[in-house]
């Protein structure tokens, strides 16, 4: 076991689609099913070789509750023995989808495993957290709530306190998110995610009908004028509003990860191999600075160093985010989000770090370069960060 590789031989993803948009008549578990169907067809693998499907899913509640990675797997039309399991880890749930799948790899577990990621925020609230009797809802005294004086934030009022604490300023967060609309854009216009996409329609019942093939929400021609005349969402004096932060939406994404020898054996091409898993956590009141933790481990466990890198992906919950790892380890803007993010591809939540990798893995091939870094910031105060190396 000690010698076990494991590596991504399959990565594919949906479009995003804008809540109550393209993909909203999707049932989740249809979705995942739809897009898991997609990743084994191309790979040319049977489905009954997969050993499990690691799902994320941010808010398992409704229409994504009772394990629906099962649910999926059997909609897919996998064979009964295909197991699955649902795990969150709020915004990170599809990176940790990954990480587990590869580490079940790595020790022997597995010799072929799915980790995939599904939200559809159209049907679902956008944190179940927030309802009455949820940790950060009303009506819920808990030991956590008297530990941190009242509760901690929503990720939208934390967003402020983070804009605060690092001398965040408007216009730095509208060109960001100006920045990622063009470079989405961009992209889309160049093919860079024609690959990776798995072509779906609007109507579930209607598979012969227009493929839907590009991110919904990506806007051409932001005005900047228009931006800074927008109003602030969590704070009237505050900077994070709807065109800086990452919009709501649907999606699914999922990689087929395996243990290289098996891959050779089956015929199967490893792309990419995991050389740092890292999962971190710091203030649950701030919430965001756990990604500069669970970066440095990262590094470290790697044995790289930032010059090293040759592609960040910083997960844009909110612009100040990725301005603020930007800063902390000097990433030149040429290195970092260079096919844009969140704020213009949409953040499905549970989907977005599937999405983020499959996203990183192409442009590495697309590129020819060889280390790609990913991390995302998560509700409550964790962050994950991976890094992959092309083969």
């Amino acid at each position: 076991m000690t010698n076990r590789e494991a590596v991504i031989v399959g990565a594919v993803r949906t479009p995003v689609g804008k809540r109550g948009g393209a993909l909203s008549q999707w049932h989740p578990v249809d979705l995942l099913g739809h897009t898991l169907r997609n990743l084994v067809d191309r790979a040319g693998i049977d489905p009954a070789l997969v050993e499990d499907v690691i799902t994320g899913c941010a808010v398992q509640v409704g229409p994504q509750s009772a394990n629906l990675g099962r649910h999926a797997v059997l909609a897919a039309g996998f064979p009964d023995p295909v197991p699955a399991v649902s795990i969150t880890r709020q915004c990170g749930s599809g990176q940790q989808a990954v990480d587990f799948a590869a580490q079940g790899v790595i020790a022997g577990s597995y010799d072929l495993a799915i980790a995939c990621g599904v939200e559809s925020m159209s049907q679902t609230p956008p944190s179940a957290g927030l309802v009455p009797g949820g940790p950060l809802g009303p009506q819920y005294g808990s030991r956590m709530t008297a530990r941190y004086d009242g509760g901690m934030l929503a990720p939208g009022p934390a967003s402020e306190l983070l804009n605060k604490t690092f001398e965040m300023d408007r216009e730095s967060l509208d060109a960001f998110s100006i920045r990622s609309h063009a470079r989405a854009l961009a992209a889309t216009k160049e093919g860079k995610f024609r690959d990776q996409m798995v072509p779906i329609t609007a109507d579930p019942d209607d598979e012969s009908g227009p493929a839907i093939v590009v991110d919904e929400g990506i806007r051409e021609n932001m005005d900047p004028a228009k931006l800074a005349s927008l109003k602030t969402i969590f704070a009237a004096d505050g900077l994070t509003t709807a065109a800086n932060a990452s919009q709501i939406s649907d999606g699914a994404a999922a990689l087929l990860i395996a243990d290289r020898d098996f891959a050779e054996r089956h015929g199967l091409v490893p792309r990419a191999r995991f050389r740092a898993m890292c999962v971190a956590a710091a203030d649950p009141i701030i919430q965001f600075t756990a990604v500069l933790e669970s970066t440095r481990k990262a590094l470290k466990r790697s044995g790289l160093t930032v010059d090293e890198i040759d592609l960040f992906e910083v997960n844009e919950a909110f612009a100040g985010v990725p301005l603020m790892v930007q800063r902390e380890f000097e990433i030149p803007d040429e290195k970092l989000n260079v096919n844009g993010g969140s704020i213009a591809i949409g953040h499905p939540l549970g989907s977005t770090g599937a999405r983020m990798l499959t996203d990183l893995l192409c442009e590495l091939e697309r590129t020819g370069k060889r280390f790609g870094m990913q991390t995302i910031c998560e509700a409550s105060g964790t962050a994950n960060t991976t890094i992959i190396e092309r083969i």
